[in-house]
């Protein structure tokens, strides 16, 4: 289960020689914004090197690729495809034909490595008022796409919008993306909280993004994973709760009853719906003793 994804720049050998270790779902690791044009070369081979050494634990790699239109991209897919990354992450991805260029690229790379087609996804960064507009295309666009990925900083950038705390100018991008993915049948990831020090603000920022439907939540700062992973599971009450539900729906079974109450509440199927998320949840993070219910 993905909640938690941490950045980490792909020009540095000491954070990705610990990369593993924050207890971070997934690493990024970054060929793009954190590389200088005179770095790139130099990156790339790193960041191959790093994946084809080190074990990160426990812990997915992400692969985050330059621009189509930078000159790089067609070089970063080349040596990082065939080391089969869980995920490509393209960048500025303003369309599908985006990303139907990218999977093209990395089908023929694959076909020539001996790879299975297919086997390293995609998760678009929408990062522009064009993509986050073509949201639903763009996670339609190709089957190696499983989720999208909203970059706050450059959109604000360009729509000429103000950064804040509170991020109330990426409203509507927000709902946007979490609505296509969810309509697609894609996973969906939150922009990182960029104020390192401030983790109570971290933790209401991510509460937010829960709340909208965001799957999880990246991080450019360690000290967020842990924030990041715990707002980003079910807690023992929502466990205990979710439990009651069921409990309560396979007894009307038996019994053959059709309205279903639970402390006073109407059982309809958005509850039990959202109960069977939060025990899968569970189960799969072995939280409050899940087992298969």
């Amino acid at each position: 289960m993905r909640r938690s994804m941490l950045f980490i720049p792909g020009n540095s050998p000491a954070m990705l020689l610990n990369a593993d270790i924050h207890q971070a779902d997934a690493v990024i690791l970054d060929l793009e914004d954190a590389v200088s044009p005179s770095e790139k070369d130099a990156a790339r081979i790193l960041v191959r090197n790093a994946i084809s050494a080190l074990k990160f634990k426990g812990t997915e790699i992400i692969v985050r690729v330059n621009p189509l239109d930078s000159g790089y991209t067609r070089a970063d897919l080349e040596n990082m495809v065939p080391l089969n990354p869980s995920l490509i992450m393209p960048t500025k991805v303003s369309g599908a034909d985006d990303i139907r260029s990218i999977a093209a690229m990395m089908t023929q790379i694959e076909g020539a490595n001996g790879q299975e087609p297919g086997a390293v996804g995609l998760m678009p960064l929408l990062e522009t008022a064009e993509g986050v507009l073509n949201a639903y295309a763009i996670a339609k666009a190709d089957k190696r796409v499983k989720a999208l990925f909203l970059g706050a900083e450059d959109l604000t950038s360009d729509l000429q919008a103000i950064r804040s705390k509170s991020s109330q100018e990426i409203f509507y991008a927000r709902g946007q993306i979490v609505m296509a993915a969810r309509a697609a049948g894609v996973d969906v990831y939150d922009t990182p909280f960029t104020d390192v020090n401030d983790d109570d603000g971290m933790a209401e920022d991510a509460q937010f993004a829960r709340a909208l439907g965001f799957t999880g939540k990246s991080a450019i700062s360690p000290r967020h994973v842990s924030i990041i992973n715990e707002v980003f599971s079910p807690s023992l009450k929502d466990i205990d709760y979710a439990r009651e539900v069921m409990a309560v729906i396979e007894e009307a079974k038996r019994l053959g009853k059709g309205a279903i109450s639970l402390h006073g509440k109407m059982v309809d199927k958005p509850i039990v719906d959202r109960a069977r998320r939060v025990l899968e949840a569970a189960r799969a993070l072995g939280l409050g003793g899940a087992k298969h219910e």
